[in-house]
């Protein structure tokens, strides 16, 4: 009697997963994980529309400046393509964030506004 088709080993689902990753372009992970990021903030900043009870601020900080990190420093590798719809949605984000914020911050002291500079 034979057995059935072996299960893959943990390990070899790592290997595979392994193999999968290094077929993306670094512009594709880098991209993602923005798109990650900004749709995490929007939720904080209650942008989800029927979830506004979901707002964190200070969470949405922690993401917008995440992000920012990731866009400032990624755009002279990924293109200008790219880069322009990242800082689009960055700028987007921090607008937002300052326009649910009770009390806002100075020009320049928002979530990640000491990388991209002020936000009005």
């Amino acid at each position: 009697m034979t057995n059935p088709s072996p299960q893959a080993s943990p390990s070899d689902d790592a290997a595979q997963a392994t193999r999968d990753i290094a077929d993306v372009a670094a512009v594709e992970v880098i991209t993602t994980a923005a798109v990650h990021l900004m749709s995490a903030a929007a939720v904080k900043c209650g942008l989800a529309e029927g979830e506004e009870d979901l707002m964190d601020l200070d969470e949405a900080r922690k993401l917008i400046t995440a992000l920012a990190g990731l866009v400032v420093t990624s755009a002279p590798d990924i293109g200008n393509q790219h880069a322009r719809s990242l800082r689009d949605g960055l700028r987007s984000l921090q607008l937002a964030f300052r326009e649910a914020s009770v009390i806002p911050d100075a020009p320049g002291e928002g979530p990640g506004e000491k990388l991209t500079g002020p936000v009005y």
